[in-house]
């Protein structure tokens, strides 16, 4: 996969690049990340990269021409269209399913915007605008980092096995399992037994089981966008019949 970052602020990005699954990922070379700096494509000596916006009062806005003269120069050396993906408040939400189509992509372009934004005409040869949540940030490398974090995950050979990708929240739909280590007794809290037992059927099913529970409790808004299978379903009654065994007072009639 070939990753493009166009930045004002590149070095932003080389902490990133030292450090766990995107490390891992350049140095597998299962993708090339390239940090471009915006103020390359400018024609003024001072290499500027705003104006102030039209209509005032509104801040400095990011000129478009550079945008475009990297654009532009890109289509004439690859000779076809790249991916651009624009981080905006105004995007999408970023979410498992997106980060999973981006992973799709054999080269993708993360144009970050500064101020108040690039100009609107940019917009026409971006394919995606994405945002991270409902909140405002200084600029669009930190969001940029964040996907691109997320979406080499779903390449192979980047996390070390198949299974703890498919095993991550959201994978299936669902939250993540609990997780414990060693000791199996730490101040009184007790892993639980079934994890202790080596049966790997009971343990998967427990793992499952814990899976429903969680996202019902935390995320009743990713449970009911959820299609249960069949073992899922009867995992759910299991799990319905064991709350009813612990609270039978409660649904006792007088």
């Amino acid at each position: 996969m070939e990753i493009k970052v166009l930045s004002i602020f590149p070095d932003m990005f080389d902490i990133i690049k030292k450090y766990g699954v995107i490390k891992r990922a350049l140095d597998k070379n299962l993708v090339n990340i390239d940090l471009v700096n915006i103020r390359d494509y400018t024609r003024d000596k001072h290499k500027v990269t705003d104006k102030p916006g039209y209509g005032g009062n509104n801040g400095m806005v990011m000129l478009a021409e550079p945008f475009y003269r990297f654009y532009d120069e890109y289509l004439s050396l690859k000779g076809h269209k790249p991916y651009v993906v624009l981080p905006s408040p105004q995007g999408s939400i970023f979410n498992n399913d997106i980060a999973f189509e981006l992973s799709q992509k054999e080269e993708l372009i993360f144009f970050c915007g500064r101020y108040e934004g690039i100009d609107e005409r940019v917009k026409n040869i971006i394919d995606i605008e994405i945002s991270i949540g409902d909140y405002v940030l200084t600029g669009g490398e930190i969001p940029t980092m964040v996907m691109i974090d997320s979406l080499l995950r779903f390449i192979p050979g980047v996390v070390g096995k198949k299974e703890s990708v498919e095993n991550d929240s959201f994978f299936n739909g669902l939250l993540d399992h609990s997780h414990y280590t060693k000791p199996a007794d730490f101040k009184g809290m007790k892993v639980p037994d079934v994890l202790l037992s080596g049966d790997h059927g009971k343990i998967e099913s427990y793992r499952k089981k814990d899976s429903l529970l969680k996202t019902i409790i935390k995320r009743p808004d990713l449970f009911i966008k959820k299609e249960l299978d069949f073992e899922e379903k009867e995992l759910l009654v299991e799990i319905i019949k064991e709350m009813i065994n612990k609270n039978t007072k409660y649904f006792e009639r007088s």
